[in-house]
């Protein structure tokens, strides 16, 4: 018994030697791949990169790949992020979708609360609510009464079921009382094409997507979606939809890291300090601010505290989506 005891005690503290020596050993010289489920040069693909360029810093120089597996709604990219070894070496960067896909989707070959392991929100990206460039209204209650008078409808575009336009879409109809004709596109491009174009009327989309199309003045911007105006030139004038009179109206798009389910504590520690590092370096920040994001530097950076926001969000737009109806076979 007491040689059983002994040797119970050597395998534990064998067990606890060799966790520092992973953490110090991770990643190594084997490349960190990160997932995106979503194509190259869109939106969440530029955090992607912008995010990895300045992570690497902090994992020892190490070696960051970029993995586009875009398709079905993000379910596509998330689930091969599931599924992948538990190492550290395969982590997911995505948006909001973590949080609206479980209601959007009646079947998931994952869970995004069980299947992954959090590691912290990275920024907040605000929405704008822009129309065609020939739109007649001059500010947002112009707008809102133009189209209350119109009666062949109001064409809404979005870039897609569970889209970040097509959820402020959701939310902006709830806020206004008003169904209008949505319009689905393939992806954020055709639908910006299409606004500029003047084939739809509106498009709520993130400020990564609708800065240059603002400043370029190809389309009329009404308003933004967070509770506070943004600042710079180009924003400051735009009032809130919170000002326009929709008491709570809150909608950003944030983005978050996370690691298939299993992956050793000591290497998440690892990322999640790395994460932090990343998040406070200069140049990402002045990039993220130029495509009009915020660097998130709240309690959400914590793991625990990710996990528990997106619980959060899961329950929020849930509600809204039910609401609506709109669901994925």
């Amino acid at each position: 018994m007491a040689r059983l005891t002994a040797l119970a005690a050597a395998a534990v503290a064998a067990v606890a030697l060799a966790q520092p020596a992973l953490a110090q050993s991770y990643p190594g010289s084997k490349p960190i791949t990160i997932i995106v489920p979503f194509s190259a040069g869109g939106p969440t693909d530029k955090v992607a990169r912008d995010f990895s360029e300045a992570l690497r810093k902090h994992l020892g120089n190490a070696s960051i790949v970029v993995d586009n597996a875009a398709g079905a709604g993000s379910t596509i990219g998330i689930a091969k992020a599931a599924r992948a070894t538990p190492d550290g070496h395969t982590l997911l960067l995505t948006h909001i979708g973590m949080s609206t896909i479980p209601t959007l989707y009646r079947k998931l070959s994952f869970n995004v609360l069980e299947d992954f392991e959090y590691l912290g929100i990275i920024n907040d990206v605000p929405m704008t609510v822009i129309a065609r460039p020939s739109m007649e209204a001059s500010n947002f209650t112009g707008l809102l009464d133009w189209m209350k008078s119109t009666k062949n409808g109001v064409n809404l575009g979005n870039a897609g079921l569970g889209s970040a336009s097509h959820l402020c879409g959701l939310m902006f109809q709830k806020a206004i009382n008003m169904q209008l004709v949505t319009i689905p596109y393939g992806g954020t491009a055709p639908a910006i094409a299409d606004l500029v174009g003047g084939q739809i009327d509106v498009l709520c989309d993130q400020t990564t997507n609708t800065t240059p199309q603002i400043a370029g003045k190809k389309v009329k911007a009404y308003a933004v979606t967070t509770p506070q105006r943004l600042s710079g030139e180009l924003y400051k004038e735009l009032p809130t939809l919170q000002e326009a009179g929709f008491k709570d109206f809150n909608v950003t798009i944030w983005h978050g890291l996370y690691a298939p389910k299993g992956t050793p504590k000591e290497v998440l520690d690892t990322i999640n300090a790395a994460l932090k590092k990343a998040l406070q370096e200069p140049e990402f920040i002045q990039r993220q601010q130029g495509l009009g994001a915020v660097v998130a530097n709240d309690e959400r950076v914590e793991p625990a505290k990710h996990k528990a926001f997106v619980q959060s969000e899961i329950q929020k737009w849930g509600e809204v989506i039910k609401a609506a109806g709109q669901f994925a076979d």
